[in-house]
C-alpha cells in the first residue's frame, strides 16, 4: 500500500484533553508520522465539525459461530462493527457451539473466522467451564485474551457455570504457569436470594417481575467471591463484565483503597455497558423483550449512580455485550424469551448522545477505545493514534441528528432496544489498516479484517 497523509482540523491524540490539529502519514497500514497542525495539501482533509478518532474497540461481543449462526455471524456481527467505528471486537466464548473451552473449540472458531471472513479485526477470549483447567494455559499460548467464566447459569446448556471449588482449580493452575492471565466474570450469583422463596405470581408480561427476579444481591454476592479470589491470586487479573447493580460500586471502591480491611485490590477491573448508561426500567413496557439482558436494566437511580461510576472511573470502559438472537427467541413474556441486548457499533453515539455535556470526546476515547486495548494486550497497536500503531481510524461527525432505524442495523436480526432513539452524532468513515472499510453513504468497502 503507498504511502498517504490524512490531515484533521480536529483529532483525539493521547495525553490531549480536547481534539487537536493533527496531520498523519500512514505508510503500509501503520501510522508513521504525526505532526501538529493542518496542511490542506493532504492526501485527505477532515474538515471541522468531523473529528478525526482512533478505531474503537468492542471487547464484550457474541458472534455465536460456529453453530447458532442464525442467530449472528462473523460476517454481520463485524459489518455492524465497522459501520459503528469499531475496528476491533473480542468474540465471547459462548454462545457459539462448540464454546472456546478447549483447543479444538478454539481451532473451530477461528477457522469459521477465517472461511466466512471478517470486516474488522477479531480476537477470542477463552471460557473457564468445570473439568477444563487443563486447557487454560494452552489456550493463553493460541493467543486467547483472557477467560470467562458465569457463576450463574449461562442460559447455554455447553457452557456450564462453575462454583467456587473450579475457580480455585482453574486459577491455581493458571498462577502456577506464571501467566498474569485475565479471569472474567458473569458476577451473579445466588447465595441468598430466593432461597426457599414462593414462585412469583406476578404477571411475566410485566418488566418489574423480570426485575425482581435478578435482584442486586446477585451482583453483591459475586462481588465478594470475585474480591477474594483477587486478594488470594494477586498475580492474576480480575474483570467484571457487564456490571449493573449500583450497590456493588462501595465495595468496589472500598477494596481498591483498602477501606474494607483487606489489602488494596490492584488487579480488578470493572465494565459495564451501553444500556445501562441510556437505558432505564421505568421506560420499559410490557413484553418489550428486546429491553431483556442479565443482569437487568435498573431504574433510574441506578442509572444515575452507574453513569457516575463511569465518569470517577471507578468502571473502567463501557462494551456493547452484543448478544443477539433470532425473533423467535424474543416472543413470549419477560420471564420467558431470551435475554441478550443487539447493540454492536451504537457504543459512540449513544454515550456521545446521553453524556453530552458530561464527558469529552478525548474521554469517550478512553472508554471505547484505549483502555479496552489495553485491557486485552493491544495498546501497541490498538486503541490510540500513535506513530507504530495500526492506521485504525474513524471520521465522527459529532452534529448529525437522526433517529436509529433499522436502515442503521447491520447485524443479522434487526432487534434492538435503541430503535426509534434519537441520537447526535454519526460515524462517516471507518479505516482498517489505511483502507476504508466503511463509509456512510457508500455502505461496506469490502476491506477484510484479521485476528488477533
Amino acid at each position: 500500500m503507498a504511502s498517504y497523509s490524512i490531515s484533521a482540523h480536529a483529532a483525539v491524540l493521547p495525553g490531549k484533553d480536547t481534539p487537536v490539529p493533527a496531520t498523519l502519514t500512514i505508510t503500509n497500514g501503520k501510522i508513521t508520522a504525526i505532526a501538529e497542525g493542518v496542511d490542506e495539501g493532504a492526501d485527505v482533509v477532515v474538515a471541522e465539525p468531523k473529528v478525526l478518532l482512533p478505531g474503537l474497540v468492542d471487547a464484550h461481543v457474541h458472534l455465536n459461530q460456529p453453530g447458532r449462526t442464525t442467530w449472528e455471524g462473523f460476517a454481520t456481527g463485524t459489518a455492524a462493527a465497522v459501520a459503528g467505528g469499531v475496528t476491533t471486537i473480542i468474540d465471547m466464548p459462548l454462545n457459539s457451539i462448540p464454546p472456546t473451552t478447549t483447543l479444538e473449540g478454539l481451532a473451530e472458531k477461528r477457522a469459521a473466522a477465517l472461511e466466512t471472513g471478517v470486516k474488522c479485526d477479531v480476537g477470542f477470549w477463552g471460557g473457564i467451564v468445570p473439568g477444563n483447567a487443563d486447557q487454560l494455559v494452552p489456550l493463553l499460548e493460541q493467543g486467547v485474551k483472557g477467560f470467562k467464566c458465569f457463576l450463574i447459569n449461562s442460559g447455554v446448556d455447553e457452557f456450564r457455570h462453575v462454583e467456587e471449588s473450579d475457580l480455585v482449580i482453574a486459577c491455581d493452575a493458571l498462577a502456577a504457569a506464571n501467566t498474569n492471565a485475565l479471569v472474567l466474570f458473569h458476577a451473579e450469583l445466588e447465595k441468598h436470594a430466593h432461597e426457599g422463596a414462593e414462585p412469583s405470581h406476578e404477571s411475566p408480561d410485566a418488566y418489574s417481575t423480570f426485575l425482581a427476579s435478578r435482584p442486586e444481591s446477585l451482583e453483591t454476592d459475586a462481588l465478594a467471591l470475585i474480591l477474594s479470589l483477587a486478594r488470594r491470586y494477586p498475580t492474576l487479573r480480575f474483570h467484571i463484565v457487564h456490571l449493573s447493580a449500583a450497590e456493588a460500586l462501595p465495595a468496589i471502591r472500598a477494596a481498591r483503597s483498602g477501606a474494607d480491611g483487606g489489602s488494596p485490590v490492584a488487579n480488578l477491573t470493572v465494565e459495564t455497558c451501553f444500556h445501562y448508561l441510556t437505558l432505564r426500567a421505568e421506560d420499559i413496557p410490557a413484553n418489550a423483550t428486546q429491553f431483556k439482558c442479565c443482569p437487568p436494566i435498573r431504574d433510574e437511580t441506578n442509572r444515575l449512580a452507574i453513569v457516575d461510576a463511569v465518569l470517577d472511573g471507578t468502571i473502567d470502559f463501557v462494551v456493547s455485550d452484543h448478544s443477539p438472537c433470532t425473533p423467535e427467541l424474543k416472543k413470549g413474556d419477560f420471564m420467558s424469551a431470551w435475554g441478550g441486548i443487539s447493540g454492536l457499533g451504537f457504543g459512540l453515539p449513544l454515550l456521545h448522545t446521553q453524556l453530552a455535556g458530561k464527558v469529552t470526546l478525548p474521554r469517550l476515547v478512553h472508554l471505547l477505545a484505549t483502555a479496552q486495548a489495553r485491557q486485552v494486550g493491544l495498546d501497541k497497536t490498538k486503541g490510540s493514534i500513535q506513530v507504530g500503531g495500526d492506521a485504525d481510524l474513524v471520521i465522527f461527525d459529532p452534529t448529525t441528528e437522526y433517529s436509529l432505524s433499522e436502515h442503521d442495523l447491520f447485524f443479522k436480526n434487526k432487534l434492538s432496544p435503541y430503535l426509534g432513539r434519537k441520537l447526535v452524532g454519526r460515524v462517516e468513515r471507518t479505516i482498517l489498516r489505511g483502507e476504508a472499510v466503511y463509509v456512510a453513504d457508500k455502505g461496506h468497502m469490502g476491506v477484510s479484517g484479521v485476528l488477533v
